[in-house]
Formats: C-alpha cells, sequence, structure tokens
C-alpha cells in the first residue's frame, strides 16, 4: 500500500467527518517537517501552507520542552484545533458556535481508528516508498505461473459479498434514559433508517446488530431518534444497560448494521 493510498483514505475519512459535524470548516493531516498528508475536498493546499507556516515558530519553541501535544487558536469568528497523533498533526478550522466535545470526540476516534486499520492492513509508515519494492516481487510471480493470478479474481467477489449485503455505520454513542425508555431499544436517525430500508428493498428495520472494536456484539431493537438535534450527526441513542453489556460508553465509536429476516 503507497502513500496515495494511505492519503486517500484519511482524505475520505476528512470527508467523513465533515458530514458528521457541519461546523467543521476546514480539516487537514501534515507532519512537523511540512509534509501535506491529507485534507478534505473543502481545503486549499494554499490555505494549508498558511496555516502551516503560523505553526513553525510554535514547534521551534514546543522543541525544547519536548514536543507539543495540542493547540487551540480562538478568534472571532472561528477556532483552529491541532493535534498530535502518532508522527501526524490533525487540523480542524470550526465555527465559533461548533460544540468543541462534539468535535473533539469525532476526530480524536474516527482517524486514530483510521489509522490503526491500515496498519494492520499494512504495517508501514506513510513516508515508506513501497511501489517499486512491490514491482519486484510481482515480476517473478508472472513468471513462474499464471495459474494463481488466475484464482485471485474469482475469490475477489465472493470476499467482497458479505459486506456489500449488510451495509455497516460507524455511529457515535450518546446516552438514552428516562422511565419510559426500553432497555432493550437503541435510536438511530431516520435517515439513516431510511437508506437500510431502500438497501433492503423496502424491508422494515426493527432490529439493528452492534458491534464493538473491541469484538463484543448485541443485537437490539431500533426505533428513529425523537430528539432533532441528533439527527444527521452519526449518533446511536443507547440505553445504559447496552451499554453495560459491550462494556462501551458515550462518545465511543460503534460499528452497527441493520438486521433483515
Amino acid at each position: 500500500m503507497d502513500n496515495e493510498v494511505y492519503s486517500f483514505a484519511l482524505k475520505s475519512a476528512l470527508n467523513e467527518i465533515q458530514n458528521i459535524c457541519p461546523d467543521i470548516r476546514n480539516s487537514f493531516i501534515f507532519r512537523e517537517e511540512g509534509e501535506i498528508v491529507a485534507t478534505d475536498e473543502n481545503t486549499s493546499e494554499k490555505l494549508v501552507v498558511h496555516v502551516m507556516d503560523s505553526f513553525d515558530g510554535v514547534f521551534e519553541k514546543a522543541d525544547a520542552i519536548g514536543g507539543v501535544e495540542s493547540i487551540i487558536l480562538e478568534g472571532s469568528k472561528g477556532r483552529v484545533n491541532m493535534s498530535c497523533i502518532n508522527d501526524l498533526y490533525l487540523v480542524t478550522v470550526t465555527s465559533r458556535k461548533a460544540d468543541t466535545n462534539y468535535v473533539n470526540t469525532v476526530t480524536q476516534v474516527l482517524i486514530p481508528t483510521i489509522l490503526r486499520l491500515l496498519e494492520k492492513i499494512h504495517p508501514a509508515p506513510l513516508k515508506s516508498k513501497t511501489p517499486s519494492r512491490e514491482a519486484e516481487i510481482d515480476v517473478p510471480a508472472l513468471n513462474e505461473t499464471e495459474e494463481p493470478l488466475m484464482e485471485e479474481p474469482e475469490e475477489t467477489p465472493e470476499t467482497e459479498t458479505v459486506p456489500s449485503e449488510l451495509p455497516v455505520n460507524q455511529l457515535i454513542i450518546e446516552n438514552l434514559g428516562g422511565l419510559l425508555v426500553p432497555s432493550d431499544t437503541v435510536r438511530i436517525d431516520s435517515e439513516t433508517l431510511s437508506e437500510w430500508e431502500e438497501f433492503s428493498e423496502g424491508a422494515k428495520i426493527e432490529e439493528v446488530e452492534v458491534e464493538t472494536f473491541n469484538g463484543k456484539i448485541t443485537r437490539c431493537n431500533v426505533k428513529p431518534v425523537k430528539d432533532s438535534k441528533y439527527e444527521g450527526k452519526g449518533i446511536i441513542r443507547m440505553p445504559e444497560k447496552i451499554q453495560l453489556n459491550l462494556e462501551v460508553k458515550k462518545g465511543e465509536l460503534v460499528r452497527v448494521r441493520p438486521i433483515v429476516d
């Protein structure tokens, strides 16, 4: 996996963050030495260079005290938040009215998760140049025999069949409480439920499977959210009982897929 694939995956993650948090106007990832790793589709390279230049003086002074973990700059029209993730720096530019806790929850969960997944797929640093090495490995494979290469395309559709049948959404946990709230039911925004029903050719979605990143899975009933402030924000409202069973809490990310009987 080369730098272009890493950048594409991270660019997609940044775009998804903006879909979840409309208050994020711009976002990008770079290295201290000045390399731009990924930007969202709304952010120009000129803007990135300008912001990075502004941080140069901060990095020089931070080296004397062992580095920098995060920086927050507040202005009259918005806020710039920079945080360190491994050897990368994530910058988000938000509106003044943005919910800082919500923005931080999304960015500090989604981006590290993507980086961990990329590391599992190909445990190599983002700066490594691997295409020429991969080409050297592929050439003798072509010379030895063509049969293994003919088998691989046949296996690919089979491995992709399962996820295509069951769409999976990554949602952030929000507490769901009250005297009349069923302990076995979660709530998801109606738009997501409608998309699942359309994908399932009109089948009504009444149950979902929730999976944590630690591998714990539970099946529970699902209904649309009632509070409009949770619509379109990638939220799953979850009772305390289900959170305890899954060993998760508010603000954490889970995978959710519909169940169609």
